[in-house]
């Protein structure tokens, strides 16, 4: 059913900067708002951001400041730009809909491993 595949994360020291990518289904892209969200050892899954299919963005307290979401719906790929990573942010990042999110759906990828240490 739903098609996720998140990839660039890695090993980055504290404030460095990552970019993460999200290729997802066209379905999901015509119609949903898409998010990123994390989930380190232990921790339950968080929400980190959101954007609309026209552009609107929302942030987590957390990362606001620091971390920016985008779309590309031509190319169904979403993206997350990282910067001033601190080893807070250290993580398994997810990209989904704001809709599975809030279902609480099972349809998860993977997930790109981002971790941020000295």
């Amino acid at each position: 059913q739903v098609q996720l595949v998140e990839s660039g994360g890695g090993l980055v020291q504290p404030g460095g900067s990552l970019r993460l990518s999200c290729a997802a289904s066209g379905t999901i892209f015509r119609s949903d708002t898409m998010g990123w969200y994390r989930q380190a050892p232990g921790k339950a899954r968080e929400w980190v951001a959101v954007i609309t299919r026209s552009g609107n963005t929302n942030y987590a307290d957390s990362v606001k400041g620091r971390f920016t979401i985008s779309r590309d719906n031509a190319k169904n790929t979403l993206y997350l730009q990282m910067n001033s990573l601190k080893p807070e942010d250290t993580a398994v990042y997810y990209c989904n809909t704001v809709d599975a999110w809030l279902r609480q759906s099972s349809d998860w990828g993977q997930g790109t491993q981002v971790t941020v240490s000295s």
